[in-house]
């Protein structure tokens, strides 16, 4: 079988029959093989029964939540292509067409673009149209090399086993922003095709909640970018702070009318630590998602993590340490020139200071070092061939027990 297309469904009685019928009648007259499977997720209106009267297929999703629906009736699906789109009749069914031609073409994802193909009056709320969508997709765009322009068109098609071979698991709304990510990470040949999106045809409010799911979508692109989510921030904080603290070190800084002087550089040292502390997360992160297959192995971390060995790394942080050490001996050595009295604070200040932060970022570096050597450590993972060889190995000792009992 060529295609099926998958409707997660909960309680669209007034419209899934409708998409059924549309979806079986493009496929009929295009000649394509295929089918419709209605991933129920535990309606109670004759959802059910409707869609088979309308020639569906109707499996039983018992998690609930968009996700879910959705990869349960991927899995169930017969044909080598999928085609998702919701069961509310706001996506033309009729048009399923380019979405094969693509796919047939090579292509492993393709997307719709609502904003190419036309959006009719109504069909989209403005927060939405004008804000939620596109600051999303800008976002994931940014975030990840897609050129795709609509990130949450809920009308696409996909090669059912490159698909499944991406282990998607979110089960909510942030399914579609998931599949497009790990699509996109993984390689997959990833394409766009206009599509058009009308008003459903429901009586009752949609699913869809604007700000939590909005919310939903924006946390898995932040957890899914370690470079964004901890680096960047990280690395702007820590330059900030080097270089301001670098400059109130040897003294007050006047822009104009205002003097910034130790106080500032108090803050300027915890922009650095973390700062710091921030970039080390990334790194954590990106090291612990490579081992555990979330995200694909970057390259550059993976040179970073062979070149940065424990030994550097606590030779680094011994450095720091000593540093800091040396810091801490002149402040003692001002102090005693003092008589070890009441000292001003602008003079102290800016020898004790950044001598902390060097002894703060040297443990830092010290036990990222020690954690990371933790995430590299491989646990033996038993694969398919030594399974078999194992089976083997049991049915020969099975055989030999045999004859020698005869």
């Amino acid at each position: 079988m060529e295609l099926t297309v998958v409707m997660p469904c909960l309680n669209e009685a007034e419209t899934v029959e409708t998409c059924v019928r549309k979806a079986l009648a493009c496929m009929r007259e295009h000649g394509i093989e295929g089918e419709v499977v209605i991933a129920d997720n535990g309606s109670t209106d004759g959802s059910q029964q409707l869609a088979r009267d309308a020639g569906a297929r109707v499996v039983h999703i018992a998690a609930k939540g968009y996700g879910n629906a959705l990869i349960g009736g991927i899995r169930a699906a017969r044909g080598k292509y999928v085609i998702m789109g919701d069961a509310d009749d706001s996506y033309d069914f009729t048009g399923l067409l380019p979405f094969v031609e693509e796919l047939r073409a090579g292509g492993e994802l393709v997307m719709g673009n609502r904003f190419k193909g036309g959006i009719a009056p109504g069909a989209m709320p403005p927060l939405h149209r004008y804000l939620g969508n596109p600051v999303l997709s800008f976002i994931g765009r940014l975030f990840f090399p897609s050129a795709i322009g609509d990130f949450h068109c809920g009308l696409r098609g996909f090669r059912r086993d490159s698909i499944l071979r991406l282990g998607l698991q979110t089960g909510g709304m942030e399914f579609a922003s998931e599949m497009v990510v790990k699509a996109t990470l993984q390689g997959l040949d990833v394409r766009e095709v206009p599509t058009t999106l009308s008003p459903d045809g429901r009586s009752r409010p949609p699913h869809l909640r604007s700000w939590r799911d909005g919310w939903r979508h924006l946390r898995f692109l932040l957890l899914y970018s370690p470079r964004w989510l901890f680096f960047i921030p990280g690395l702007v904080l820590m330059t900030l702070g080097l270089v301001a603290g670098t400059a109130l070190t040897f003294g007050p800084v006047y822009i104009g009318e205002l003097a910034f002087d130790v106080d500032t550089l108090v803050g300027a040292s915890a922009m650095v630590v973390i700062g710091f502390q921030a970039a080390l997360f990334a790194l954590f992160t990106k090291v612990y998602a490579a081992e555990e297959g979330f995200l694909p192995e970057d390259r550059r971390v993976k040179r970073l993590v062979d070149i940065v060995t424990l030994e550097k790394g606590l030779i680094a942080g011994g450095l720091l340490a000593l540093a800091g050490l040396v810091g801490l001996v002149a402040s003692l050595a001002h102090w005693g020139g003092r008589g070890f009295g009441e000292l001003i604070p602008a003079e102290s200040l800016r020898l004790v200071v950044p001598s902390a932060t060097a002894f703060i970022m040297s443990f830092q570096t010290i036990f990222a070092s020690l954690f990371i050597s933790i995430l590299g450590i491989r646990r033996s993972k038993e694969t398919s061939i030594d399974i078999a060889a194992s089976a083997a190995e049991e049915a020969a000792e099975a055989v030999t027990r045999e004859s020698a009992r005869s």
